[in-house]
């Protein structure tokens, strides 16, 4: 029995470190590393399936073709490596290399990743990309265009903090070890604000709750800037020092009162009254916003509009005085630590053309005619369920000639391929990752052989570049050579510009990273065009063609004929998966159930709709059926149905959600979606 150190590559807040039990050549068991201050408690339901993951029988092990009735068949390696290469070579003939796309997301991190786009620049010589992400990029763009880069405190500096808003984040879902200090924190007598149109487990120690409508997040904090600067509630001398645009914002706050915003969200005054107090009158305030917000056609700005919450009260650069929405600081080996490769470039450089929305996959890949597309590849990603508008990426992907998928398990991306490849997983190849939250750089060992005949991508692009012609010699030079040694050789390579890094370190556990700034900003280096914090920034208004301050702007209703369809969808993260991953294993269906979609009680009392009942949810778009939780946590016009559930489950929420893109930062915005309930006949 042996046992390794090493963390988890999803992409997830957390970042947990862990170690894993292996016996006999198997993953038996995964335990705690208390050598990650951020998550010395050990590992999430997640963390615990990885054994049943690595183990699962469902799991892809060998390469797979499609039979003209749909099901698949395990075919040889030789045999998929030459039905590829075949079809590589025709259409790179016959329209040129763009015909092809790469889709790759981030389902497993990893320097290792960067070996996939060397082989579609410089063996295949180009290919079509996607730019932008499903994830976070209007609050980075917002948080970079108003302090300059993305980094915060430490998370164990939670425990610093006398009042922590959490603002549409639901740690104890999707990031449950900053339940952790966050409980400490309040332990000590802080107080705990909870903004979120859901009652969620995160505010179950909450000393106010805030339940505004979906989307106008901005307006409520707008007026609570208001009532920072009308009741004198503002770090004047911080600002003095640090910021820029201070006058300017103050103007432009001047009408939005707490009138103004009750009227467009739906909060009472009197507690937009005493949310501004507490931000105004505690300190140190720890401001975490979510990633939820940041997914509606405003999001950009809405970011701006609660960051400006921290500038005016000066909780920046302090011990429990933070701006916590993405630390960057252990991403050290990135040319840029900004999110500069989400943005497609003013030219397409003729290899690499990166003319594809990730948020408007299907409607643009189905646009493309300069060549048209028809293949393509995937790996670490499912965006048939994951990525908006469900039936039109469907449209797109059944419309290709030539469909390859590399996945551990069939998911509905895979069933839609021609041929599928087993992937490896996080216990079959050394790779290094770092977190957008804990700020340690991390080592993901290789502590099995993988199974069956599972080939790493790094083996799957070596391969295929002989095939298309390059020597082995050549391959190796521009890939890495496809062993244990050229793996390390390839990471040894990576930490040589950090002294303070090596391989034989991250394996006794995590590290920090070199040059960490526990304290964020604390030197008060601000990394904008005026060397301060900039309320009023050109930048946005220049590159995004916002208004230069923050502002509330209306976000869009992206379902046609909305008042026939009246009820916000929110489509959270949950604590059973990450996106899609994790859903298909026996522990977790065990604890996540069946997919239900929550409703308040009034607005199930109009429809007619008793809890348990089978419901229809729809809109213009398409529909789910599930079964009705009616509940008090879901604010009356809302319904919530977690995203990830695939449609071989049943509930493929993106059925619902239109692809259209965040106002800054190319962001994905999922939320913007309205829907009716019906009810079915019959229980669940």
């Amino acid at each position: 029995m042996e046992i390794y150190n090493t963390a988890c590559p999803r992409n997830c807040y957390s970042t947990c470190s862990f170690k894993v039990v292996v016996d006999g050549g198997k993953v038996i068991n995964v335990k705690p590393n208390p050598n990650n201050a951020a998550t010395p408690e050990g590992v999430c339901l997640k963390g615990i399936s990885y054994v049943e993951r690595a183990n699962s029988p469902d799991r892809i092990l060998f390469p797979h073709k499609r039979n003209p009735d749909g099901s698949f068949s395990r075919i040889s390696w030789d045999e998929a490596y030459s039905i590829i290469t075949q079809k590589l070579i025709h259409f790179r003939k016959e329209y040129g290399a763009q015909s092809v796309l790469f889709y790759a997301a981030s389902g497993m991190s990893g320097l290792l990743n960067e070996i996939s786009g060397r082989f579609w620049r410089k063996i295949y010589g180009g290919a079509t990309t996607v730019y932008g992400n499903l994830c976070w990029p209007a609050g980075l763009e917002a948080t970079r265009l108003t302090l300059g880069e993305n980094k915060h405190n430490v998370p164990w500096d939670l425990e610093n903090a006398k009042l922590i808003v959490l603002w549409g984040k639901n740690s104890s879902e999707s990031n449950i070890q900053e339940m952790i200090p966050i409980g400490k924190a309040v332990d000590n007598g802080a107080k705990l604000i909870v903004v979120d149109p859901r009652r969620t487990d995160s505010s179950q120690r909450a000393h106010l709750l805030i339940q505004p409508k979906p989307s106008t997040d901005g307006a409520l904090a707008l007026a609570v800037a208001h009532l920072l600067i009308k009741n004198g509630w503002v770090d004047t001398d911080f600002i003095a020092q640090n910021v820029s645009g201070y006058e300017q914002f103050a103007s432009s706050v001047k009408d939005c009162n707490p009138q103004w915003a009750s009227a467009i969200c739906d909060v009472p005054v009197d507690f937009i009254h005493k949310l501004a107090e507490a931000i105004g009158t505690i300190k140190p305030m720890t401001l975490i916003p979510g990633y939820g917000m940041q997914r509606y056609s405003n999001g950009g700005q809405t970011t701006r509009c609660l960051l400006a919450l921290s500038v005016l009260t000066g909780n920046i650069g302090k011990p429990g005085a933070c701006w916590h929405y993405a630390n960057l600081q252990s991403y050290v080996f990135d040319d840029v630590l900004e999110p500069l490769c989400y943005y497609p470039p003013s030219t397409p450089d003729g290899i690499i053309r990166r003319s594809i929305a990730t948020a408007r996959l299907g409607a643009d890949m189905l646009a493309q005619d300069n060549p048209p597309l028809k293949m393509v590849w995937v790996e670490r990603g499912n965006p048939i369920t994951q990525n908006p508008n469900t039936s039109k990426v469907l449209e797109a992907f059944r419309k290709l000639e030539f469909r390859v998928v590399v996945e551990q398990f069939f998911t509905d991306t895979a069933l839609e391929a021609d041929i599928v490849l087993p992937a490896k997983n996080m216990f079959e190849q050394t790779d290094i990752i770092g977190s957008y939250w804990n700020p340690y750089v991390q080592l993901v060992q290789k502590v099995v052989e993988p199974a069956g005949e599972v080939k790493t991508e790094v083996t799957i692009y070596h391969r295929l570049a002989q095939d298309l012609g390059f020597t082995k010699e050549q391959a190796d030079q521009v890939l890495i050579p496809p062993t244990d040694q050229g793996v390390t050789d390839f990471l040894n390579g990576k930490l040589s510009a950090f002294p303070q890094l090596s391989l034989e370190q991250l394996k006794q556990g995590p590290v920090l990273a070199p040059g960490l700034e526990e304290i964020a900003f604390t030197d008060g280096v601000f990394r904008t065009p005026s060397g301060k914090i900039e309320l009023y920034s050109q930048q946005a208004a220049d590159s995004w063609g916002v208004n230069p301050l923050p502002s509330y702007d209306v976000g869009v209703d992206a379902t046609e004929g909305s008042n026939a369809y009246p009820l916000y969808l929110m489509s959270p993260n949950t604590k059973n998966r990450i996106h899609s991953q994790f859903g298909n294993l026996s522990v977790v269906k065990m604890v996540a159930g069946e997919p239900v979609a929550l409703i308040n009680p009034d607005d199930a009392r109009e429809r007619g709709i008793a809890n348990g009942d089978r419901v229809r949810v729809y809109n213009s778009r398409g529909e789910v059926v599930v079964t009705a939780d009616v509940t008090f946590a879901n604010r009356k016009g809302c319904v919530t149905i977690p995203n990830g559930w695939w449609r071989t489950q049943g509930c493929s929420v993106n059925l619902l959600s239109e692809g259209r893109e965040t106002d800054m930062g190319h962001g994905t915005a999922f939320h913007d979606n309205k829907v009716e309930v019906e009810k079915l006949n019959g229980k669940a």
